[in-house]
């Protein structure tokens, strides 16, 4: 009887044994973590434990209690089963203390090991676990560090959206000569020391075509502007300083624009399609253009942003006004002028959410850049 209780001991330890080799096995076979994955794709890497790790540590936990227990009590548990009854009672009497004393510690010091081994098994679980939590939270937290970034440029995209086909496709229509009649760029200027000013009109209106643009500043109504009036030739105000510029712009059609300054000896040049006009030199030098001011299309300025006079309105449409601060290069004028290169202002560029209309002023979809240059 106890032969038979000690081969029933050796097949439960070398049960318990199998599962964890089987464990082990899997584990050393593959990188940290993959037997856990292939267990939830429904692989059985580890016999008939359970799929879960948590249920496999408890069961191999139980197993291991139970045969100490029985180990280190008299009157142990039943024996193998499908036998009679008697024989059953009769094992069931049987006591652990009578099995000898080498076979007891032999016995103990293989479930010691076992028990190491499974608490071993346990902490590399557990530092797997951790391991993969770090991992799936900086994975987290990198997607949603990205879905924020788009979140932020689409809201930019839906408070930029333009009416047109593409935000600079528009031109301001003023087809009155008013007072109230204007369009505003929102954005100002900066200090400049230079600037280059391009643009395409169209213009009739007599006598002058008005103002096309305006930039005062407090103290300064006049910083910069471009006029014409009356009988005068087209004239480049700036700080009040007056420059005569040699274009001709009031047939109807179509035209490009470019004005060139910088402080340096107040030097100017007058671009018309592209092709350079006119220059001159002491236009208010060395002094820089001021900043803060107001930008208005349509109407010179008698105080800042306001005091609008109607015989010096703009009549007409405009489209592509756009400010550099610096002087651009002749080619560089010659390329926007002849529709080959597309170069938006760095310090004010010519888009949709950038310009307000108001008292009847318009904005409608432009004809294109090669369609412009046809009505030359």
């Amino acid at each position: 009887q106890q032969k038979e209780t000690i081969g029933s001991q050796r097949e439960a330890i070398r049960e318990l044994t199998g599962k964890l080799s089987r464990c082990e096995s899997a584990d050393g076979k593959s990188a940290p973590g993959t037997w856990k994955k292939e267990l939830g794709k429904g692989k059985d890497t580890m016999g008939d434990l359970p799929r879960d790790p948590a249920q496999v540590i408890d069961q191999l936990s139980r197993t291991m209690q139970t045969l100490k227990d029985r180990l280190g009590r008299p009157g142990g548990g039943p024996g193998p089963r499908g036998r009679g009854g008697a024989e059953h009672q009769l094992r069931a009497n049987v006591s652990y203390a009578a099995l000898p004393n080498d076979l007891r510690e032999m016995l103990q010091r293989r479930l010691g090991d076992l028990e190491r081994q499974l608490l071993s098994k346990v902490a590399e679980l557990e530092d797997e676990k951790s391991l993969l939590h770090n991992e799936t939270s900086a994975h987290r937290q990198k997607t949603e560090t990205a879905l924020n970034a788009l979140l932020e440029r689409v809201a930019e995209l839906e408070k930029g959206n333009s009416a047109f086909k593409s935000p600079d496709e528009f031109k301001v229509s003023l087809p009155l000569r008013t007072n109230y009649l204007y369009g505003k760029i929102k954005k100002t200027l900066p200090e400049l020391y230079a600037f280059t000013v391009c643009l395409w009109l169209r213009s009739s209106a007599s006598p002058g075509i008005g103002t096309p643009f305006s930039y005062a500043v407090p103290g300064q109504a006049n910083e910069i502007v471009l006029i014409e009036w009356g009988n005068n030739p087209i004239e480049l105000l700036i700080n009040d300083k007056v420059a005569q510029l040699p274009l001709f712009i009031s047939d109807g059609k179509w035209h490009h624009i470019c004005i060139t300054w910088t402080t340096r000896d107040g030097m100017w040049e007058a671009f018309q399609d592209g092709e350079k006009l006119g220059t001159g030199e002491n236009l208010a030098p060395w002094h820089p253009i001021k900043p803060g001011g107001v930008l208005i299309l349509g109407q010179e300025q008698d105080t800042v942003g306001g005091r609008f006079d109607a015989t010096q309105a703009f009549v007409g449409e405009m489209s592509q006004f756009n400010i550099w601060d610096r002087v651009l290069k002749a080619e560089d004028i010659m390329n926007i002028a002849n529709c080959s290169t597309n170069m938006p202002g760095n310090i004010i560029p010519w888009v949709d959410n950038n310009v307000d209309v108001f008292g009847g002023a318009t904005k409608w979809p432009v004809e294109t850049c090669e369609e412009r240059l046809l009505d030359l």
